[in-house]
């Protein structure tokens, strides 16, 4: 790629946190939303699990060939398709007429989002190559996840509450139309010096591994958890992951090079990838739930309850990308690991959704340490591996967050259907699954980090 003037970076960077916005505000609204999603198209908690986790599903399932493709084919090329389709899917999501059409239509902006934030932080990698000013780049890629998750609920709630949920998919068309523009005509073509080839027995084993896991978890509280549907989706689960472990070491060029696991701050930052969005999935669901259903607030009255939560996402960031750049990943994943277990036990030991005062504080601890964790997840994953194969190992950062995602709001919402005493009392037990997250969070980042890292 043809070296750029720093006004230039700042706009591919610029460009490249347009797609993540759409993405993460995809998700944000949609979640302040559900409950009249639900309300108008008849469905259960079940139902609008699968209206999050039928999105985060195939985004996992396709983030890594995404990465692969774009480093082979062309990043730009890539980019420029995945944006085109999540703004096709966006409004076709607006005209769903019923919840399985809902469904299918956030399948189509997931295919188009798997092309975006890998690819996305694939060409952020090879436009800043120096360590400190990438490791700035990225907070600044993590503080769009913050702006995403303060205007998220506020937006959503006012859309919602004036004009209805279908509107929340309108506000991706102009974003995505515009970045579409501004790719076309600023950001430069850039690609694997070798391409690598297509994998296409491994990329049916992620997605068969991915798909069969959630449906047995979502579904399990209905079918009940020992019935044959759902021990034959498991074991579909097991089979592919035991596949995937065996044949991709066996591949010269494989979807998932097995080889980066051997690094531990790699594989440190993988798990708490996972673990730190499967907080973030579960806390935003259950929050949206309780807050709506049970404290009886309008989508707009959710959206400002959780803008403490938001607002410290938004500033932490940034500040946590800085924070890598001068001193390493450690120190922001120690906050992050005791702020995201803090809050989950404020809620899970002392009921901190009886008081205002301790549920605001729950959500600003929680908004802390998931500002602090991004950036030390996706530096690490960048930083140690060849630029030649940035889109994957991005992708592999970006697969480990929605796997995360989609598990949280599967398990918490298998906890919320499968628990007859009341949403109080099974709150309780979502919340320690939460607590739980965080705490894996500290003692794996503690263990995968050094001091002088």
């Amino acid at each position: 790629m043809p070296e750029l003037t720093h006004r230039r970076r700042l706009l591919v960077l610029a460009i490249c946190c347009m797609s993540l916005l759409i993405v993460s505000l995809d998700n944000t609204v949609l979640n302040v939303a559900l409950p009249s999603m639900r309300e108008e198209l008849h469905a259960d908690v079940a139902g609008m699990q699968w209206v999050i986790d039928a999105y985060t599903v195939v985004l996992a399932s396709l983030l890594m060939l995404a990465g692969s493709t774009a480093d082979r084919i062309g990043r730009r090329k890539v980019f420029t398709a995945g944006l085109v389709l999540f703004t096709l899917g966006s409004a076709l999501c607006s005209l769903a007429p019923d919840l399985t059409s809902l469904v299918a239509f956030r399948t189509v902006q997931a295919v188009g989002g798997s092309m975006l934030n890998p690819v996305a932080m694939s060409i952020i990698t090879n436009t800043f190559t120096e360590p400190r000013a990438r490791a700035r780049a990225i907070g600044v890629w993590g503080g769009v996840v913050g702006i995403s998750m303060a205007a998220g609920p506020l937006v959503g709630g006012v859309l919602t509450d004036t004009v209805g949920w279908r509107s929340i998919f309108w506000i991706n068309l102009p974003i995505g139309l515009l970045a579409l523009f501004l790719t076309l005509r600023y950001v430069p073509e850039s690609r694997a010096p070798r391409p690598r080839r297509v994998d296409p027995v491994g990329q049916l084993l992620v997605m068969t591994l991915l798909g069969c896991l959630t449906y047995a978890i979502i579904e399990a509280p209905v079918a009940g958890w020992t019935s044959p549907l759902i021990l034959g989706f498991a074991g579909a689960a097991a089979l592919a992951l035991t596949g995937l472990l065996l044949y991709e070491p066996r591949r010269a060029e494989p979807l998932i090079d097995l080889r980066f696991f051997r690094s531990a701050p790699f594989s440190g930052a993988t798990v708490i990838a996972v673990c730190s969005f499967a907080a973030l999935g579960g806390f935003l669901f259950v929050n949206t739930l309780y807050l709506q259903d049970v404290r009886g607030l309008t989508a707009l009255g959710a959206g400002l309850h959780m803008l403490p939560m938001a607002a410290l996402t938004l500033v932490c960031a940034p500040l946590s990308g800085r924070l890598v750049g001068s001193r390493g990943p450690r120190l922001p994943l120690l906050i992050a690991g005791v702020t995201m277990t803090a809050a989950g036990v404020l809620f899970a030991a002392f009921e901190a959704e009886a008081s205002t005062p301790l549920l605001f504080t729950g959500y600003v601890l929680f908004g802390l340490g998931f500002g602090m964790v991004n950036a030390p997840i996706t530096n690490t994953a960048v930083s140690g591996m060849p630029r030649a194969q940035a889109g994957v190992a991005a992708a592999v950062a970006s697969t480990s967050r929605q796997i995360g995602q989609t598990l949280g709001v599967a398990v918490i919402g298998a906890v919320l259907a499968s628990h007859t005493a009341g949403f109080a009392a099974a709150s309780r037990q979502a919340w320690w699954v939460i607590a739980g997250c965080g705490l894996i969070v500290l003692l794996v980042g503690a263990a995968t980090t050094t001091r002088l890292k």
